[in-house]
């Protein structure tokens, strides 16, 4: 009972802090501010050493609701739409390797990162994925993570404020005018909910995600369950989904946020200076808004830059398709990258 107290004060806890920097960059005017705002104070409180934590049932609840949301945007002009994305597909998966290789180059050269550590260290998404990989093989989990999460973070706070800055407003919004029925809400939850589990099983990346999406999408293209999802239960996704990037810095002294802050930046320059490479080589063929090619191509985390999609107004299944590509390419392309490769012993840790 203890404990379930003590859990349930710090999730009040984290959630009144993420609810105060969403509040505040609201005010302040700050592009996806639920997420942005979040991301930012949690992840602050968690290096002042604030009791921060989004357990796993939460983080579920989340990524269904945004998953539910995002497929309520499938409509048939979606679909004929599609046509054009393979050509996107491609031009993501070149930019996605070519970041990679030389981020790895960078974190050798001048971060002291071996070459099986800066591997991962460069990976530009699949988290998860990667420290499962680091874990098994006696790699540096911590330095890689924080690596990791830096992206993250940086990618979450500044892809709203760059594409506010450098695109204009489309004021679009593909998601329907009408909220669905609580009903329809409660049907779609339960089946979103059952086949994540399924996918999970299934070892597909952004598992719950993933089957809001698809459950969502058919219910409306079959036009069986009509509507969005009500706005503040999308709101309070985004929430959640800020404060959970904000909970990986949970206990990390500020001295080595500091020494990872570096690493973390060079990645993300290189992946973000990649990504517009890649939204500049395929806009003449696909024709679509470089805004949406920016954040469908930017490496962040899947569920984060969808939820940034539905709030800068711009195609979220779009989005969320082009970044489960990249886990999937991810997935195939960093075995093969680690295949000659060994991590370093011991004795080499310790001398570099």
């Amino acid at each position: 009972m203890v404990r379930r107290d003590s859990n349930l004060r710090n999730i009040a806890v984290t959630l009144v802090i993420a609810g105060s920097g969403a509040g505040l960059f609201t005010l302040l005017g700050f592009p996806a501010a639920p997420l942005t705002g979040s991301a930012l104070a949690v992840s602050m409180g968690g290096l002042l050493g604030a009791p921060v934590v989004v357990p796993l049932w939460l983080r579920t609840i989340c990524f269904v609701v945004l998953g539910v949301s995002i497929g309520s945007g499938v409509t048939p002009a979606v679909i004929d739409a599609a046509v054009a994305w393979p050509a996107s597909f491609i031009a993501l998966g070149i930019s996605l390797i070519v970041s990679m290789l030389i981020s790895r180059f960078l974190l050798i050269r001048f971060f002291g990162f071996d070459a099986y550590n800066a591997s991962l260290a460069s990976s530009p998404g699949h988290l998860s994925y990667i420290l499962s990989m680091a874990a098994d093989s006696n790699a540096d989990v911590a330095r890689i993570g924080l690596a990791q999460s830096t992206r993250v973070l940086f990618l979450t706070i500044c892809v709203p404020l760059f594409v506010t800055l450098f695109f204009e407003e489309t004021g679009a919004t593909y998601l329907p005018a009408d909220d669905v029925s609580a009903l329809s809400a409660l049907y779609l939850l339960l089946a979103a909910a059952i086949v994540g589990v399924l996918f999970l099983r299934m070892k597909l990346p952004a598992a719950y995600l993933l089957g809001g999406m698809l459950v969502s999408s058919l219910g409306h293209l079959t036009e069986l369950t009509p509507g969005k999802m009500p706005d503040w239960a999308t709101i309070g996704s985004f929430l959640i989904m800020g404060a959970l990037i904000g909970t990986r810095f949970k206990g990390i002294s500020p001295e080595l946020f500091a020494k990872a802050i570096g690493a973390g930046l060079v990645v993300t320059l290189v992946t973000v200076g990649m990504a517009i490479f890649g939204v500049v080589l395929v806009m003449p063929v696909v024709g679509l808004n470089p805004s949406l090619l920016f954040v469908a191509f930017a490496p962040g985390g899947v569920e984060a830059m969808a939820a940034i999609a539905v709030q800068s107004g711009l195609d979220p299944t779009f989005v969320a398709a082009h970044h489960i590509f990249r886990l999937l390419l991810l997935t195939v392309f960093v075995p093969l990258l680690l295949r000659r490769i060994k991590p370093a012993s011991p004795q080499e840790k310790n001398s570099i």
